[in-house]
């Protein structure tokens, strides 16, 4: 976590300019032909495939959690959804075939006790975007990025929280639930599944003014970590398959022992802890003169379930040692996503500045390692995966993207 600190001040921080399309409200038009395959794992465990089809699936693309403004898809989905569907549609065409949307829990929920009914419509209307462009979303949910925004939520005792998360996840759920192109229910971004702090529920001190990780209590009561953890991913897990018996769910998880030394170890990695998920998630930041260590680390990820490295970018290392921990990784992991804020490769090239020169050769680096790494079929396990059409030149087209190949950055 530590070493994400100064990559992070400098996206929200130092970003300065948006150029943002205007939009408008306007529903989502479904593309014609056929839908999306559902995702689920094999049965043996070791990697995804599509229902019905026992095609594999191998996960790839990107967290979508802000623009290059520094803003959450929340913050502007209701005034420029123009601005998102051409988000989708780029994400599509540098090769996504996974988005990581994190909604934030006061999104979603009007009060504690009552969802927001407009916010939740409009997560729907990214479901159905998802959809026509032939992209699978991972939900992920309860993010508390901003922690003045509702007040009573963190007077709560443990109890009542989780009463909270659990209605937030079953109203979720509820929109999501018919979907083919929900690849999975996230419970929360790098929870931390202990502490006797009283009242302090979000540990640590905030990443340019956000909130990343959250505690799920602050009163063990006699309880290890590891019986707080299932507890958890129990009640969370209840109130989805109430409504929705289908869809897999996972934790998005911190990696202990890159941040906290040798001997940390996530509860979450105990398989009958997680006995509950249908796979492990886990960041992923590699460390500079640290491949062999972190892929060791990796390993302890590795329970029995397929393993998704759901965030990885280039925080700490350079990009050609991330792009070789992806390489090395393939062994463990079975999907990997990294971070699209908005823009495309040569968006970045027009850009002045290091920040740009690194965020997009990083994701054209990204883009090119594609192939390498998914095969043949890389889009996943149906046709209706194409990438929608695109115009022939001007930003987002397909010129504009990298013009690569495998491992190569030009």
């Amino acid at each position: 976590m530590a070493n994400r600190v100064p990559f992070l001040i400098c996206v929200f921080v130092l970003l300065v300019r948006a150029g943002l399309a205007s939009g408008t409200n306007d529903a989502v038009v479904l593309a014609p032909g056929r839908p999306l395959a559902w995702i689920r794992t094999s049965a043996d465990k070791t990697h995804f495939v599509g229902d019905g089809t026992g095609q594999r699936f191998v996960p790839w693309g990107f967290n979508y959690d802000h623009d290059d403004a520094g803003r959450i898809l929340e913050d502007y989905w209701a005034g420029n959804w123009a601005k998102v569907t051409n988000d989708f549609r780029e994400m599509k065409l540098l090769g996504a075939n996974v988005v990581r949307i994190p909604p934030q829990l006061f999104c979603l929920m009007k009060s504690p006790g009552q969802p927001d009914a407009t916010n939740l419509a409009r997560l729907g209307m990214v479901v159905r975007l998802a959809e026509a462009n032939g992209l699978y979303l991972d939900v992920t949910g309860l993010g508390y990025y901003h922690k003045d925004e509702m007040p009573a939520y963190d007077a709560m005792d443990e109890a009542a929280r989780w009463q909270v998360q659990a209605r937030c996840w079953r109203a979720v759920a509820e929109v999501c639930k018919d979907s083919p192109a929900i690849f999975c229910y996230d419970l929360m971004n790098e929870p931390v599944p202990s502490g006797d702090r009283p009242g302090d529920w979000l540990p640590g001190q905030p990443m340019g003014n956000f909130y990343f990780v959250q505690r799920l209590t602050t009163d063990m009561r006699g309880r290890t970590e590891a019986e707080v953890a299932k507890a958890w991913i129990a009640e969370m897990s209840a109130a989805i398959r109430a409504v929705d018996k289908r869809h897999m769910i996972t934790v998005g998880l911190a990696a202990w022992e890159a941040s906290f030394g040798p001997g940390a170890r996530s509860a979450f990695c105990d398989p009958e802890v997680s006995a509950g998920l249908d796979f492990m998630s886990v960041h992923y930041y590699p460390r500079p003169g640290k491949l062999d260590e972190d892929l060791a680390i990796l390993k302890h990820y590795a329970i029995g379930k397929p393993l998704v490295i759901e965030e990885i970018s280039p925080l700490s290392a350079d990009a050609e040692t991330t792009a070789e921990f992806i390489r090395r990784s393939k062994p463990e992991a079975n999907g990997w996503i990294s971070f699209y804020w908005g823009k495309t490769p040569g968006e970045y090239d027009q850009e002045p500045g290091i920040r740009a020169a690194v965020v997009g050769g990083w994701l054209r680096h990204f883009c090119a390692l594609r192939g390498e790494m998914l095969g043949g079929n890389p889009a996943g396990p149906d046709a209706s995966n194409r990438a929608p059409a695109a115009p022939k030149t001007g930003p987002g087209s397909l010129d504009d993207l990298p013009r690569v190949q495998a491992g190569t950055v030009h």
